[in-house]
């Protein structure tokens, strides 16, 4: 799944990624950064994600352009 993240506390570790698609709102699960690039999210910034079986965002990882297949940057 694909989305941008409305919401992040470094501290906490509490957000809130928006889903491109249905635009609906989930929260991050507990440890959603475990193993991934990032220390921390900002607000508006690109990801890619997964659902856990709670409904949490979770495995949290780089959502470039590219990956997202936004049109004008498809090979022709």
């Amino acid at each position: 799944m694909q989305g941008v993240v409305q919401s992040y506390d470094p501290a906490t570790g509490d957000g809130v990624v928006m889903d491109d698609v249905t635009f609906d709102e989930y929260d991050l699960a507990p440890g959603a950064l475990d193993g991934s690039v990032f220390r921390m999210l900002r607000q508006g910034q690109r990801v890619l994600y997964q659902l856990d079986d709670a409904g949490l965002a979770t495995t949290i990882q780089i959502g470039s352009e590219v990956d997202m297949e936004t049109p004008e940057l498809l090979p022709d």
